[in-house]
């Protein structure tokens, strides 16, 4: 038997687990409540992790020629002193490639990896659980029956509330901005410099562009109306590269960072995965890697339960729940170390940076 399983979200998570799905011998139908031309603007960076499971669903080979690999991350300070360096390609070793790439890129390959089966504007307007099954109503009023529904919406999941899964994500008072800039400055490191309650990544992407991944913790600042003008304000006196990215920087975009805290993923034949599930800061760059790896356990316990749904919804939990906290718990403490004040902070990090940073991911290197 063919379980009938839903995805909601065609964003990374929902198009991972629908891969996976694929893989294990489903025809999962997959629903997006946005338009198919609402493509992601920013760049994404993708630690080794990200690229095992990545292989594990057969998508490694697409996404070679794109973006840069990254071989280093360059810690400085304010300034553009030297804090510490971390060789990526040796953290990582025997586990995967590090790379940054444009999020289009990377949504274009997902999507193609699942035929481009996707009903985009629409939404799910109801949701009734009983004890094997799930019925949904669609936005435009159909109804349909499943064995499996599989919440893949994000930070603001629909899936979570309708299900009764959890409240709303909760905010951490961060604020994130995001760019990707052409005409900057020669860039072949991630590089990060590190001031007051605040940090500027920048790294190579491809086609001679950066990715800027800039944040600032400012739970009470209401969002910049100027974002530019302000990121110049912010971070106009740091050095390095900073200047000519700033100059050279045309549109970002503004986010602010929540963390989803659940007690448990699934109720009956209902499922969240990915930012659903548990969501965290981007501070390790863990999203996506968390999806993909989401995905691969999803598609392994589904084809090992027999169909059992029940037995694998279980299962997949007892797997990635402490995978998952592990993430969590070394997102907060690296935002805890950022934000310690620099007298402190940049001393400490040029003496032990590397064993503390190295430290937040050896977890992740095991396989899932």
């Amino acid at each position: 038997m063919t379980l009938r399983i839903l995805v909601v979200g065609a964003g990374i998570a929902g198009l991972s687990a629908a891969r996976a799905l694929r893989l294990a011998g489903h025809r999962p139908d997959v629903v997006e409540e946005l338009p198919a031309t609402m493509l992601p603007a920013a760049g994404i960076y993708l630690p080794g992790n990200a690229s095992r499971a990545l292989r594990h669903l057969g998508l490694d080979a697409p996404l070679r020629p794109l973006g840069d690999l990254i071989f280093r991350q360059v810690f400085l300070d304010a300034r553009g002193r030297a804090l510490f360096e971390m060789d990526v390609a040796g953290l990582w070793a025997g586990v995967g490639e590090s790379r940054a790439l444009s999020r289009a890129d990377l949504q274009q390959v997902l999507l193609t990896s699942v035929g481009g089966e996707v009903r985009y504007d629409t939404s799910v307007r109801e949701l009734e659980i009983f004890d094997s099954t799930a019925k949904v109503e669609f936005g435009d009023g159909s109804v349909a029956e499943y064995d499996l529904v599989i919440g893949a919406d994000g930070r603001r999941s629909t899936i979570r509330a309708k299900a009764g899964l959890g409240g709303p994500a909760v905010p951490t008072g961060q604020i994130v901005y995001r760019s990707v800039v052409s005409g900057g400055p020669p860039l072949s490191d991630w590089t990060a410099l590190l001031g007051r309650r605040s940090s500027f990544t920048a790294m190579p992407m491809g086609g001679r562009r950066l990715y800027c991944y800039i944040d600032e913790t400012a739970p009470d600042s209401p969002n910049p109306s100027d974002p530019r003008a302000h990121l110049r304000n912010v971070f106009g006196s740091f050095g390095g590269p900073v200047p000519a990215i700033l100059a050279a920087m045309e549109n970002v975009s503004v986010a602010r960072t929540d963390e989803v805290v659940l007690e448990r993923w699934s109720r009956g034949p209902v499922l969240l995965v990915g930012d659903a599930a548990h969501a965290t800061a981007p501070t390790l760059a863990q999203g996506a890697a968390m999806s993909f790896e989401d995905a691969v356990v999803l598609g392994e316990e589904l084809k090992r339960s027999g169909e059992d749904v029940a037995a694998a919804l279980r299962a997949y939990e007892i797997r990635r729940r402490p995978r998952c906290v592990v993430v969590r718990d070394r997102t907060r403490e690296r935002d805890r170390t950022r934000d310690v004040p620099p007298a402190l902070r940049d001393p400490m990090l040029r003496r032990r940076g590397l064993r503390i940073f190295a430290e937040h991911y050896r977890p992740l290197v095991p396989p899932v």
